[in-house]
């Protein structure tokens, strides 16, 4: 081959692939890197990679196409991985490995790389979607091909051919940021049994620490998506770095949990998802006010597989688009104002309205009304418990 998109993004595994690839398949390097929001990441990395011996290297401005298309389809479908994962990674991977494929075949090269490891998902996630955007182009996957068999051996790698990694052997966790969230696995928190260090957190301050009084927000959402905070529109960055910021200095939306990975084991992470946390319990919140019973449990059954979907690199698919189709239609009335609470690692609803509202005051209230006969219960119950009145009748008869 002689020419090869590396998915960049200036970590330790990124840094070393660049000269592996150059060593050992004599191909000319060109280094990719999705702008997702890794803010101050960015700014060394143009250079970092010529030194490593990237021939260039093509960085594209997809935040705004990480949150409209993405993180925000994600929101609206409910979809939470094992209860807890906003799947900030997990909807990453299919865009940077869009914006991959588009940069190979400008640049006519034979085939993509990256840097995920065989034990992890994201070598899925990169795979499946190259394969569904462009078959033709081949995938060097470094990490199952090279000796190298540790984060300790790949920064002694480093370390020989003169390449600064971010990471040392007293810091060896992997992170992962993008304006969603930031993910940290390795070192330390590879033992379940232990509390993560103090060192761990870096968008979301400790419970502990976050302010004594209560911070009150109000989100407003149109057919499911936010638009406004505090009553001021903002475009869809924006409002999920307001919101970060937010919940970050309150120290709301740090999940610590072990997971389930697709290839078979099990794995400890902790996700810092400050903004996406309190929009997830904002739009349940409004959902809650909105949807029909029915309807809403059977979104609680799509939102799993959605996740699933999701986090299994899943996303180009005829299947993702279907469950887009039935959410696209449950959010039609999801429209309203939430007024949260944040108070020290604590996001709890304060208030919602909506004009689409289900909920009927007098149909709800303890007090005296005048359109709901109580008297109408008895023959509901009556048809509802049926089956079981039948079931006992007859295990009478048969003693």
């Amino acid at each position: 081959m002689k020419k090869v998109v590396l998915a960049y993004s200036g970590g330790l595994d990124t840094s070393i692939i660049i000269p592996w690839l150059k060593e050992n398949y004599g191909c000319e390097v060109i280094a990719m890197v999705a702008d997702l929001g890794q803010g101050e990441e960015l700014a060394p990395l143009e250079e970092k990679a010529i030194k490593s011996g990237a021939s260039k290297i093509c960085i594209v401005d997809a935040k705004r196409e990480f949150i409209e298309e993405f993180a925000f389809r994600v929101l609206r479908a409910g979809a939470v991985y094992e209860g807890k994962y906003l799947l900030g990674t997990s909807m990453a991977r299919p865009l940077i490995a869009r914006h991959l494929v588009a940069v190979a075949e400008k640049e006519g090269a034979e085939a993509v790389a990256h840097g995920a490891t065989g034990k992890g998902n994201d070598q899925v996630r990169f795979e499946l979607s190259v394969k569904a955007l462009n078959p033709d182009l081949k995938i060097i996957a470094p990490w199952r091909e090279w000796t190298i068999r540790s984060r300790e051996e790949a920064i002694d790698y480093a370390s020989a051919r003169g390449i600064p990694v971010p990471v040392t052997k007293d810091r060896p966790y992997s992170m992962d940021r993008n304006l969603w969230h930031l993910s940290h696995e390795g070192g330390p928190l590879e033992d379940p049994a232990k509390e993560p260090p103090r060192d761990v957190l870096l968008l979301t301050v400790p419970p502990e620490k976050a302010p004594d009084e209560p911070t009150y927000v109000e989100i407003y959402f149109e057919q499911g998506v936010p638009k406004k905070v505090d009553g001021e529109e903002l475009d869809p960055v924006t409002l999920v770095e307001r919101l970060n910021a937010l919940g970050g200095a309150n120290g709301v939306g740090v999940a610590d949990m072990v997971e389930n990975r697709l290839v078979g084991m099990k794995s400890r992470g902790v996700y810092e998802t400050p903004g996406g946390t309190i929009l997830c319990l904002a739009h349940r919140e409004l959902e809650s006010l909105c949807l029909d019973r029915i309807t809403m449990h059977f979104k609680e059954i799509v939102a799993a597989r959605y996740a699933e979907l999701v986090y299994d690199g899943l996303w180009f698919t005829p299947l993702r688009e279907a469950l887009d189709a039935f959410v696209e239609v449950t959010q039609r009335t999801v429209t309203g104002t939430v007024r949260l609470k944040l108070y020290k690692g604590n996001c709890t609803p304060a208030g919602v309205t909506s004009p689409y509202s289900l909920y009927h005051p007098e149909l709800a209230t303890f007090g005296r009304d005048e359109i709901y006969n109580q008297a109408d219960a008895t023959g509901f119950i009556n048809l509802f418990g049926l089956p079981l009145k039948v079931r006992a009748l007859v295990e009478k008869a048969l003693k």
